[in-house]
């Protein structure tokens, strides 16, 4: 049978706000140069619209858009504005360099959003309707219109606003359930509702933006897909406000899989799913749950023997896709310390890695040395090695050595050795506790006022030999940064997590923020 042609109207095109709405998930904001290289491989994996952020929000946020603006090749770059002047404004400028480009504004038109938030009547809301929209295609001719709020609101006014929306120049129009309120059903209506209602819907593309509040994010996106709507809004690993975002991967997948009851199409890459899931779990420092859809750990894991007997009789038995044709794969190397360079670059290959000279020389050595501490070496191991190699390369401050005196007959000690841009440095201090000894240490040596917001330890793999990975959060004037470290040693995983967080701090100020203090290696106590 001869496969069919996929036809344009059934093209859904995938609008993704990892960089603005994922980033707006507290503890999730990330570096400049995260931000860069999230945006590369969105473009690269085929994201049709990358909203690279909220240009008014801050100069980072700003700065972030307009070089991300430079640089994507292929995706409409978008900047998210208010209705106010602006911010639309600032959006303008930070999309200039774009190759193609779009501004998204939006507007409550709820009456709870309308009466407690704005403060405005409805006649006012819809002129800012039409003078936002009107604003911004000065800018583009690629213009998007949201409704904030939009499920929660009177289906006249909302008519009402969207038609004026299209006459003003909107070419998108989005209909999102701001607060994840919606079912399936209702959402499926609402959009169908909308089309049929406003006169000139036909002038614009339709635009689903669901959060995850009840659970029904993906479902209420793929229900307004079925509705008529050709356009979603989505995060990698749904990570967004709340409860998060309609998980892009999953929409993805429900619609190739699902192609008998959904027959629709996209221009992702879906074997780069399980390798964008990473990326963002590991700048966000938000780790993927081990039993989410598509990315999961589990995704593709079979334990119950019943689940295994079928699994090597026929793999369909218990999977409804191909494990590679999300980026995973199906066999797994057993590593140990037995292993050689060879089958390491291998395992590496198979992990999405590619590294070369020291850096590659660096992590083998440290993988035999794990190896000769641990039973079994799993792929987590592996990739919390690497990523660990890759993130500490350019650091500032590196740890050396660490020896700690820790019990019931205190007081807890920690001596700790430092490679400061080059520079030794060497402290022992008292703590209430070890981990608060080691944290002391790092003060000593450099100075700072960062508060400790987050300290979380768990194990990357199973048994008493486990590699610890502890997640550390601080802030420093207003800013958060999330690092990781790991290291079978619970208290140098925490020691390398916190100076990983310390090195991001530096880094953003080493950059030129004015108005921060610097932190030079001349602070080294």
């Amino acid at each position: 049978m001869t496969a069919k042609t996929p036809s344009e109207k059934d093209r859904v095109v995938i609008f993704d706000t990892t960089l603005r709405d994922g980033e707006q998930c507290p503890g999730a904001t990330m570096t400049h140069e995260e931000k860069l290289e999230v945006a590369e491989l969105l473009d690269e994996m085929g994201v049709d619209i990358i909203e690279a952020g909220f240009p008014i929000a801050s100069e980072g946020d700003f700065a972030a858009v307009h070089e991300i603006a430079k640089r994507t090749k292929k995706a409409v770059v978008c900047g998210l504005a208010r209705a106010g002047f602006k911010d639309i404004d600032r959006a303008g400028e930070a999309i200039k360099p774009a190759k193609r480009s779009r501004i998204h504004t939006f507007l409550s038109t709820s009456p709870v959003h309308m009466k407690w938030k704005l403060q405005l009547e409805p006649q006012q809301v819809y002129e800012m309707v039409i003078a936002s929209v009107t604003r911004a295609r000065a800018y583009t001719d690629d213009v998007e219109w949201s409704s904030e709020d939009g499920t929660r609101t009177e289906h006249d006014f909302l008519c009402h606003c969207v038609e004026a929306a299209i006459k003003a120049g909107a070419t998108t129009i989005n209909i999102p359930d701001t607060v994840g309120y919606s079912v399936p059903e209702e959402y499926f209506a609402l959009i169908k509702m909308v089309r049929e209602r406003v006169p000139n819907s036909d002038q614009a593309r339709f635009s689903v933006h669901c959060h995850d509040d009840l659970g029904m994010a993906v479902a209420n996106s793929l229900a307004g897909v079925r509705a008529g709507a050709r356009q979603i809004e989505c995060t990698i690993n749904g990570i967004g406000e709340r409860a998060g975002n309609a998980a892009l991967e999953e929409v993805v997948m429900a619609m190739r899989v699902r192609n008998d009851v959904m027959p629709f199409w996209t221009g992702i890459d879906a074997k780069m799913l399980t390798r964008a899931s990473k990326l963002v779990a590991a700048v966000t420092s938000f780790p993927v749950q081990y039993n989410k859809a598509i990315v999961g750990r589990n995704a593709f894991a079979h334990e119950s023997g019943i689940h295994q007997d079928g699994m090597l009789k026929h793999t369909q038995t218990y999977e409804i896709m191909v494990p590679e044709d999300v980026g995973v794969k199906q066999t797994s190397l057993v590593m140990g310390k037995h292993s050689g360079r060879h089958a390491f670059v291998h395992k590496l290959e198979e992990l999405g890695y590619r590294l070369a000279g020291n850096q590659l020389e660096d992590a083998f050595v440290r993988f035999k040395a794990l190896a000769d501490r641990k039973k079994h070496v799993y792929d987590e191991d592996i990739e919390a090695l690497v990523d660990e190699e890759i993130a500490t390369a350019q650091d500032h401050i590196k740890l050396v050595s660490l020896s700690v005196i820790a019990g019931t007959r205190g007081p807890q000690r920690a001596t700790m050795k430092l490679d400061i841009d080059g520079k030794s440095a060497i402290a022992e201090c008292e703590g209430n506790g070890p981990v608060d000894a080691v944290f002391n240490c790092v003060k000593a040596m450099v100075p700072h006022d960062a508060v400790l917001e987050l300290y979380q330890v768990h194990a990357v793999t199973e048994g008493t030999d486990a590699q610890a990975e502890v997640s550390v959060r601080l802030s420093e004037l207003g800013r958060a940064v999330t690092a990781k470290g790991a290291d079978p040693d619970t208290l140098v995983a925490s020691a390398k997590a916190y100076l990983a967080a310390l090195n991001k701090l530096v880094a953003r100020r080493l950059r030129g923020q004015p108005e921060e203090r610097r932190l030079h290696s001349t602070d080294v106590g």
